[in-house]
């Protein structure tokens, strides 16, 4: 019988600790990294890592898996960019607890905070399942090419204890929020990693009613955080407002944290609200950090930003009159419609209409959208805006716009930076956000915004735009960021178990050809429940991805193999874990 299960041969092994990297085989056996050293003996199956880099699985602990996990077996994009755990039921939002009354509105409210069509999800997701360990009990039934765990949400929290009264934004009673507390910790013991929030103005149903969660008064989020206090275990994460000060921000986080006596994550980013806000919330990070607090900022290591186009959820048409009569036609025959030279016309001049005001304000500001291109530029500068180039010809942005959505016959996208982008100035605060030791990077939002977003893919894109490709003070040393991808936040939502190349860790790696490593633009499929479409990324240079030691990707190509299961709860570590600066 062979010693192991598998060996990966003579990788330069950067282990996740952010230490000098070395060169190693690495053996795997049940499932867990068995030896690292000059393997001899024998295995099931061996792969050959010269001149490769050997990194543990990634980690994005910021997805929107709840329904995709339901009714299929790959959490892609995600699995195709190296990731091989992912944590979801971020932003408040998902699918339970949830009475059979209020399924429908739970599937009302994912489609407009989360860009996930109506009918997918109520073809797809099953809803076999009431309250929240019913709903793990579901998932642990299920299957996949990579690891994923549940958080509760506060939205389907709250309409599940307060009913209408929740959904209508009305004030808790103390009864209320006694119930939300001890449905907290009972989701927390039976198996959930954590809570999550939303105050965002950008989550809204589609007509724009608020997500039950956005108004909701700072005791009621106390309370979830005294769950987790009873508990004795699990995360807070939240995406905090941004129309208040950064100091109004970070205290409610730093009560969070004070109250539940738990970690707490937010999702961090710079907004052209407040242009330097980023400097205040980092010193306030420190400061929570003095006071013996765990609070820390989620970041993407890249603009965010919306993807538009006639293929897509949206585009600067999208709301007006003229286009909503053809937005029912194939793409072939709206691209034939806007060649007519009448109705260019008439929808050039035509404004913008839409109940959701966040919406029409993504496609409005001309001076924020860019021709993505193939490779994706996510980084444009600020003369190369359709404003900006408008302005430069003496011609309506609007014509320009309408030009370049014709495009690649209707299939060009444009791009719609929406956070840590300050035209050339992200530089500096990005620089700063990468390399702080008070964030990690997430926010992939892999699972939702299906013809909107396509995030999942910044770990590729870290890995070339920051760390191969940089130069000078931009530039992320490579150990330093395989960190950053790993170790950091497994550890920051308990996953002490994963995120380390070191013997006993869940055997979840990456063997990676660097030089080889590429990001294509996003590209429409249609494979979702009744043939929806959703945006997918390719990526070149992932030689292997290993998931509890079973090769899942070979070459960027699904292998079959699904070893991925569902995490139920914090993990400890098989030996004791770094200590977190």
């Amino acid at each position: 019988m062979p010693d192991y299960d598998l060996i990966i041969r003579g990788g330069c092994i950067y282990d996740g600790s952010g230490g000098e990297p070395f060169v190693a085989d690495v053996a795997v056996k049940d499932g867990v990294i068995a030896a690292i050293g000059d393997m001899g003996g024998g295995a099931k199956e061996k792969i050959d890592a010269a001149g490769r880099i050997v990194t543990p699985g990634f980690v994005d602990v910021h997805t929107h898996y709840d329904g995709q996990i339901t009714w299929e077996n790959k959490l892609s994009p995600s699995s195709d960019h190296g990731v091989t755990t992912v944590v979801m039921g971020n932003c408040g939002v998902g699918f339970a607890p949830s009475r059979p009354e209020h399924r429908k509105l739970m599937i009302k409210l994912m489609e407009g905070v989360e860009d996930i069509p109506e009918v997918v999800m109520a073809e797809g997701v099953p809803f076999n399942w009431e309250t929240f360990p019913e709903y793990l009990d579901a998932l642990e039934k299920r299957e996949s090419d990579i690891d994923f765990a549940a958080q509760l949400p506060h939205s389907p929290l709250r309409v599940y204890v307060m009913g209408e009264r929740g959904a209508n934004l009305e004030p808790p009673t103390q009864e209320d929020l006694a119930e939300m507390r001890r449905l907290t910790a009972e989701a927390i013991q039976a198996g959930a990693l954590g809570v999550t929030t939303s105050r965002s103005y950008a989550h809204q149903f589609r007509d724009g009613r608020p997500a039950p969660s956005v108004k909701s008064e700072d005791q009621e989020v106390l309370a979830l955080a005294q769950g987790l206090r009873d508990a004795g275990k699990g995360v807070f994460q939240m995406v905090p407002s941004y129309d208040v000060t950064a100091a109004e921000r970070m205290d409610l986080l730093d009560d969070i944290a004070r109250t539940s006596g738990r970690p707490v994550s937010f999702t961090f980013m710079q907004t052209p609200k407040g242009e330097g806000d980023w400097q205040e919330m980092v010193a306030r990070l420190e400061a929570s950090k003095n006071a013996g607090l765990e609070v820390r900022g989620q970041i993407i290591p890249r603009p965010t930003g919306a993807l538009l186009g006639l293929e897509l959820s949206m585009h600067p048409f999208s709301f007006s009159p003229s286009f909503r009569e053809i937005d029912h036609l194939s793409l072939e025959e709206k691209v034939e419609r806007m060649r007519d030279p009448e109705f260019r016309k008439k929808l050039i001049a035509e404004e913008p209409d839409d109940p959701q005001a966040f919406f029409v304000y993504v496609i409005s500001d001309l001076d924020a959208m860019f021709v993505l291109g193939n490779p994706p530029n996510y980084n444009p500068r600020s003369d190369e805006s359709i404003g900006a180039r408008a302005r430069a010809m003496g011609v309506d942005p609007k014509e320009l716009i309408y030009d370049a959505l014709l495009q690649r016959d209707g299939r060009e996208v444009l791009y719609r930076p929406l956070g840590n982008s300050e035209g050339e100035k992200f530089e500096s605060s990005g620089r700063n956000l990468v390399k702080n030791d008070r964030t990690f990077p997430a926010l992939g939002d892999g699972g939702a915004h299906y013809s909107m977003i396509c995030d999942a893919a910044y770990t590729t894109y870290f890995l070339t735009y920051w760390v191969r490709d940089a130069k000078g003070d931009k530039k992320v040393d490579l150990p330093y960021a395989v960190r950053k991808l790993t170790y950091e936040p497994a550890y920051a939502v308990g996953l002490h178990d994963r995120g380390l190349i070191r013997p006993g860790y869940k055997a979840d790696i990456n063997v990676i050809d660097l030089e080889r490593l590429h990001l294509y633009a996003p590209h429409v499929v249609y494979n979702l429940p009744t043939g929806g479409r959703r945006l997918q990324q390719r990526a070149d240079g992932y030689d292997a991805t290993i998931v509890n030691g079973v090769v899942t990707y070979r070459n960027g190509r699904s292998t079959g193999a699904l070893p991925g299961r569902l995490v139920r709860g914090s993990k400890e570590a098989p030996e004791k874990s770094l200590e977190m600066a």
